[in-house]
């Protein structure tokens, strides 16, 4: 799952019209190019969705786009070019390029296609609106797990209060979230004084700096693997409920076998005691799902001589609890060297995809906690 919004809106005027099947409900297509443009800098104020097969509302939105809007983007199957191109070419009065734009002194229309490699670049759009509006827009990030909402908000209100409206008009904060691991991206325009952006980034830094893993545009894996490389540590994890998830993270960055030595699925108690040297003590007194059943996993992994740093997971995922009364999403995540481990506890909520992957995302931001 994943959410977007904005911390402040632009005054330029932009609608997208998007055509689509109506008996279909996926918007990935649409909210892919949403996200590109307010990458951009630029934003909908109208986003409309009109079926394939309603000829008047396909009329009445062209039109719409047309009288109230500086630039319109059209988002349809490359089926309905040639129809939408020749009547938007009669109300503007002007054609469209090979690449699928159309300039007019009025306004102008995009054309992307939903089922098709599209011939226009986000860049060429870019490009072309940057001029219009004699502004050009940079990007700058912050990355951060496990900042709530009200943190990330209290974050933003702080840094852009003090100069109030006069920098909501130049500057913009697009925020992505993925189970915890939140994108803070902040698009400026060239008309920002330096001082007054420099300003606004350090104070979103320090608010959220206790969750901060990097401030650039880089994975969240990518950047435990740098630091992992920088001191020339291995990594083992042993998984109980997140299944492989962290290791399969791990292996998706190229290169990483210069640092990961193994990952271990052991959801049995027999494997956590075979696999892991767990005492069978342990486990019948607190529970596979317990701080110091945790804290043996990665100590077994640790204890084989292997690796530098040991990541072990251990919880209830659900639906549905195990057979003792400790509840869904209760999570015992450990992270250590042979110098210290540490257990983390977290009761995490909702669907078992989401207790899963924020504990996947948590285990691999306490691991480059603890190495950074």
């Amino acid at each position: 799952m994943s959410s977007k919004n904005n911390a402040a809106s632009r005054l330029n005027k932009n609608c997208l019209v998007a055509f689509r099947n109506k008996k279909l409900n996926n918007f990935d297509g649409e909210n892919s190019l949403i996200n590109a443009a307010s990458a951009l800098g630029y934003y909908f104020d109208k986003i409309s969705y009109v079926a394939y097969d309603s000829p008047e509302e396909i009329v009445r939105s062209l039109i719409d786009g047309r009288q109230n809007y500086e630039n319109m983007f059209i988002h349809c199957p490359v089926g309905m070019e040639s129809m939408l191109k020749n009547f938007v070419k009669s109300l503007y009065s002007a054609e469209f390029s090979e690449l699928g734009i159309l300039k007019s002194d009025e306004g102008c229309v995009f054309m992307i296609f939903s089922d098709t490699e599209n011939r226009l670049r986000y860049d060429d759009i870019k490009n072309i609106l940057d001029a219009r509006y004699g502004i050009k827009y940079e990007k700058a990030y912050i990355k951060t797990v496990g900042a709530s909402a009200a943190e990330i908000n209290a974050a933003l209100q702080k840094a852009l209060e003090e100069d109030g409206e006069s920098i909501k008009k130049d500057i913009n904060v697009n925020i992505s979230d993925t189970f915890g691991d939140c994108s803070l991206e902040i698009v400026y325009s060239d008309k920002l004084p330096k001082s007054i952006f420099d300003k606004v980034y350090r104070t979103l830094c320090a608010s959220l700096n206790e969750h901060v893993y990097a401030i650039e545009n880089v994975s969240l894996t990518e950047q435990l693997f740098r630091f992992l490389k920088l001191r020339r540590m291995k990594i083992s994890v042993a998984e109980s409920f997140t299944g492989g998830g962290i290791g399969k993270r791990l292996v998706d960055v190229s290169g990483i076998s210069e640092v990961y030595f193994e990952g271990l699925n052991t959801y049995a108690n027999e494997a956590k005691i075979k696999r892991l040297n767990v005492n069978e003590l342990t486990l019948r007194h607190y529970g596979a799902v317990s701080e110091e059943v945790a804290h043996e996993m990665a100590e077994g992994l640790l204890g084989g001589g292997d690796c530098d740093l040991a990541i072990a997971t251990t919880g209830i995922a659900g639906p549905k609890s195990d057979n003792t009364a400790k509840p869904v999403g209760l999570c015992y995540i450990a992270v250590g060297t042979k110098e210290n481990i540490s257990v983390y506890e977290y009761y995490l909520k909702g669907s078992r995809e989401a207790v899963t992957n924020t504990a996947i995302n948590l285990a691999l931001f306490l691991a480059y906690k603890t190495i950074k």
